[in-house]
């Protein structure tokens, strides 16, 4: 058998064809490797749509876990959340914190001043708010969240306003978190600010009356 190999791979067109062979495996097992790879991506943030702000500390969902999850049968699953949850003890909390709170009561002033019928809106989910064909993309979006929005009389989403406190930007992390729900956004035709913690209520209200002459409906011409 060895002999009859070494007289194949003597043969020129022959040692091409196994050389050939063996590429065309290695190609194979390499695309597999990869589509393994982007599912488990997906696992993942599929996983984070249920989730809210997660620090470091309290992050326990892996991507193995949320493979197992995703492979048993829906109703099981709910039953076991179900479960968890009723052994759980839970405690609510304020939906804005205390500058939060202040910058929507200002923005809402002038809303109701400037744009009957607007209003400003807390912690939205961009996966609300948003739409993507790409299911990586929406996903990488679908858990995030702005500080607030500013929607119209039929709530559709015209301007996202994000507080940025002291030492928002500590964090390489962060910044990339907000570039991406800035570029979402963008693509969508949605405008996005900042408001930091240095800004005076006077120089907030001109922004927003900014953000509200940006959408308003010019007078028609008169009539000749």
């Amino acid at each position: 058998m060895l002999k009859e190999l070494d007289a194949m791979l003597d043969m020129p067109i022959t040692l091409f064809v196994v050389l050939a062979v063996g590429a065309i495996i290695g190609i194979a097992f390499e695309k597999a490797f990869a589509a393994a790879d982007r599912e488990k991506r997906r696992a993942y943030w599929r996983g984070r749509n249920s989730a809210k702000k997660i620090t470091s500390r309290t992050r326990f969902t892996s991507v193995s876990s949320v493979e197992t999850a995703q492979s048993r049968d829906s109703t099981q699953v709910a039953a076991e959340q179900l479960k968890v949850v009723m052994n759980a003890d839970f405690q609510s909390r304020a939906l804005l914190n205390k500058p939060e709170r202040r910058l929507l009561d200002c923005i809402d002033q002038v809303l109701a001043d400037e744009c009957p019928g607007w209003r400003a809106m807390g912690q939205v989910s961009l996966g609300e708010i948003l739409y993507s064909r790409d299911k990586d993309a929406f996903w990488a979006i679908n858990a995030k969240r702005v500080d607030l929005l500013i929607v119209d009389r039929d709530c559709r989403p015209l301007h996202a306003v994000e507080f940025q406190g002291t030492g928002h930007h500590g964090s390489p992390e962060t910044a990339a978190r907000d570039a991406i729900k800035k570029e979402a956004l963008r693509r969508a035709g949605i405008g996005y600010v900042e408001v930091v913690s240095g800004n005076t209520p006077a120089e907030v209200r001109d922004m927003v009356r900014k953000l509200a002459n940006v959408h308003k409906v010019k007078p028609a011409p008169p009539a000749a």
